[in-house]
């Protein structure tokens, strides 16, 4: 872990019915870290991380982002998301607006940023992403991977302190998942604080610092890609990377 905490999580549960999906999760994260969660299908890693953006109240347990108890009663949840921004695995764009005021209106309607300022932003960050060409296209005219590197723009105007990424990949041809991992690999080398859920292992091999092996809604280990994908200590880990990689 590096640098000043931005997260320390201490005992989160989260049940949906009588059925508990997050069964007492302790975690710090700080900044500048790139924590990727890995485990199969239905372990709870992206109810996790929508609990840190609210989209998901906890049951019980406690969030604190910043030295604020987020889970504490009257908490301003708007406030919150403007620093804790979330790219999800279906864009969300507003498909009646065009790239450029997709990325304007947020910055615009709530950080209250003038016209032109939220604009030159957009074009900044379109540059950046290779999408410069694209400002005045419309949802419905760009590829999966074009659109989720908007939505990743979109996020990155808002200048969060921390993105999280549900999944960033999971809804995309095999061909557009690496223009979309790109992105998120230099963002990382920019310093910017992540927590990213993925499927793919050798984006979470190449970029993350530490990697949170996910099962039936507990961390079981944890540790650098190195220790994680090389020498894992958990018989699930084990038996997980077994079937993902085909190595162990």
């Amino acid at each position: 872990m590096s640098g000043d905490v931005l997260f320390e999580i201490k005992g989160l549960r989260k049940s949906f019915g009588g059925v508990e999906v997050l069964k007492g999760l302790d975690e710090t994260i700080c900044k500048g870290d790139v924590v990727v969660i890995i485990g199969p299908s239905g372990s709870g890693k992206s109810t996790f991380i929508r609990c840190l953006n609210l989209l998901e109240q906890p049951t019980a347990g406690t969030i604190v982002f910043e030295g604020e108890d987020i889970t504490a009663k009257g908490f301003d949840v708007d406030r919150h998301r403007q620093k804790v921004g979330m790219v999800f695995q279906q864009f969300n764009l507003f498909n009646n607006l065009d790239i450029l005021e997709n990325i304007t209106i947020s910055q615009e309607k709530v950080k209250h940023r003038p016209h032109v300022e939220a604009e030159k932003k957009a074009m900044a960050l379109l540059e950046r992403v290779g999408l410069a060409d694209k400002a005045h296209a419309y949802p419905s005219q760009l590829s999966g991977g074009q659109k989720q590197r908007i939505a990743i723009v979109r996020a990155l105007a808002m200048e969060p302190d921390v993105l999280l990424f549900d999944e960033p990949t999971s809804a995309l041809d095999p061909e557009m998942v690496g223009e979309v991992l790109k992105v998120i690999q230099d963002l990382a080398e920019d310093g910017i604080t992540m927590v990213v859920v993925t499927h793919e292992m050798g984006f979470a091999q190449k970029v993350a610092s530490r990697v949170l092996f996910m099962d039936e809604g507990q961390i079981l280990e944890q540790g650098s890609p190195k220790e994680l994908f090389e020498s894992p200590k958990n018989p699930r880990t084990q038996d997980f990377l077994s079937k993902v990689l085909n190595v162990i």
